[in-house]
């Protein structure tokens, strides 16, 4: 079949879930309701949820039929022993500890390693630096309220949506080493790689940047945690444009990457499926005691570490996960279905951040040049995409990155993009056709649209609950 066009998905839809239509003056009272903000919009009032990929797609029958085998035991569970083996042939990692999701996993490791770099090193909390290629929104959230000031050293062209880049989410390895030198490594208690790059538009990191990134933190001590929500997809692009690795398979690329970091961080409700769940993992007995300190931690944050606020079926269902996401075929699909996304919108004159792994990103700052980065012009393109077509995206972009947490200052944002999250195995090509659709009506009037400034504003994450009016 390699001579054909375009290839379907690579599965057949056996259970649906109905959705309504809903009117243009219904979705104006809507999300005037919701205080211009998707995320506080009933679902039901959703025509294409592209929100998130994060727990909003299908499961393999395999990980459905896989619940009914669960050890509901309290401690001990043989699920959780299939969980962990899982880890160890897929990552080559010893340790596993559940977490009901990724955020789960963030609220205990970083603590954590906070905590043993300041015993061991001498870390001055007032002059705390952790270093990513760019974090995420939760991850730099925990990173803050525990103290720490974060740092994004990313390639320069990760974010000009007007240049090609194989590897877009690469750290900068000259700012990397040269922004510890600087604090001090003794003041670094512990780098994040994301992969795929998350915020730079779903943008994957090679493995010889994963080897140099690894290099460097070795040379200074510094703990490398794997933030894996999309690590096959990552994989994938490797497979894809590293000469290295173009006739290696996804799950020897997957193990041979986290060779280069000592622990990782997941939310398995993206690549490895599952509507709910996450992983805290580490590599070797270099990291045995911060397991054991996250170990109990756990138990006070999210439960008993043998099941980690997870029941039994869940793990087992992850379990089946984790290997059903790294299907070859099927990581090809996804990622040429956000590929046609991301050309046929810029074939009606929307640019977008080359195609990344799970979201076409939209680069509203070009699209609406007349609303300035504080009046937050990705979010209002989000705001007039959901009045157009009852379509419900993301802002990734000034309103999501927020405010300094010690100045009280707007942090400044390298680009202002609109994020369209494709949901595993959900949607087909003619939701995709109507999503470029739906764009060109909007494109016709983005001249009209308003920028926005806040309502209400919370301290941390603000872009969760925000509420936000337009301008006049």
């Amino acid at each position: 079949m390699e001579n054909f066009k375009h290839l379907p998905e690579p599965f057949r839809i056996r259970v649906i879930e109905p959705v309504k239509r809903t009117t243009r003056e219904y979705r104006e009272q809507a999300i005037l309701k919701a205080g211009m903000n998707p995320f506080l919009l009933d679902s039901e009032d959703i025509f294409i949820d592209l929100l998130t990929d994060s727990g909003t797609g299908a499961v393999t029958q395999d990980m459905q039929a896989a619940m009914l085998r669960g050890d509901e035991a309290y401690s001990g569970s043989r699920s959780y022993y299939a969980l962990a083996q899982a880890v160890k042939d897929i990552f080559g990692y010893q340790y596993t500890i559940p977490t009901h999701q990724g955020r789960g996993a963030e609220q205990i490791y970083i603590p954590v390693l906070i905590k043993k770099r300041e015993q061991e090193k001498g870390l001055d909390r007032n002059k705390m630096v952790v270093f990513s290629n760019y974090f995420f929104d939760t991850t730099q959230g925990h990173s803050q309220l525990n103290g720490a000031t974060v740092r994004n050293v990313y390639i320069n062209q990760a974010f000009d949506t007007g240049v090609k880049h194989d590897f877009k989410g690469n750290f900068d390895l000259e700012k990397l080493e040269k922004g510890i030198q600087e604090v001090g490594p003794n003041n670094v208690p512990y780098i994040v790689c994301t992969i795929t790059c998350n915020s730079a538009g779903g943008q994957p990191v090679s493995l010889a940047n994963l080897r140099a990134m690894y290099a460097i933190a070795q040379k200074y001590e510094i703990p490398v945690i794997m933030d894996s929500a999309r690590f096959a997809e990552n994989a994938y692009f490797i497979q894809q444009r590293e000469a290295e690795c173009k006739d290696w398979s996804i799950e020897k690329i997957t193990y041979e990457c986290y060779k280069y970091a000592d622990g990782l961080a997941m939310s398995a409700k993206k690549d490895a499926m599952v509507p709910m769940g996450g992983l805290l993992c580490f590599k070797d007995s270099s990291m045995e005691d911060v397991y054991h300190e996250c170990r109990t931690l756990c138990v006070v944050q999210e439960g008993f570490p043998t099941y980690g606020g997870l029941e039994g079926g869940a793990m087992e269902r992850l379990a089946v996960g984790l290997k059903d996401g790294m299907r070859e075929d099927w990581l090809a699909y996804r990622i040429n279905q956000i590929e046609y996304l991301v050309n046929g919108l810029e074939e009606i004159g929307v640019v977008c951040q080359q195609p990344g792994g799970h979201a076409a990103f939209v680069d509203a700052g070009k699209l609406l040049p007349h609303i300035p980065a504080e009046q937050f012009p990705a979010q209002a393109l989000a705001c007039e995409l959901y009045k157009v077509a009852g379509i419900r995206a993301v802002e990734i972009g000034s309103f999501l990155l927020g405010r300094d947490p010690k100045t009280g200052k707007q942090l400044p944002c390298p680009a202002e993009l609109l994020r369209l999250t494709v949901p595993r195995a959900t949607y087909t090509q003619t939701h995709m056709d109507f999503i470029i659709e739906a764009f060109k009506h909007v494109k016709e009037n983005a001249a009209n649209i308003k920028g926005l400034t806040f309502i209400y504003e919370p301290k941390v994450l603000r872009h969760f609950t925000a509420r936000l009016k337009e301008t006049e």
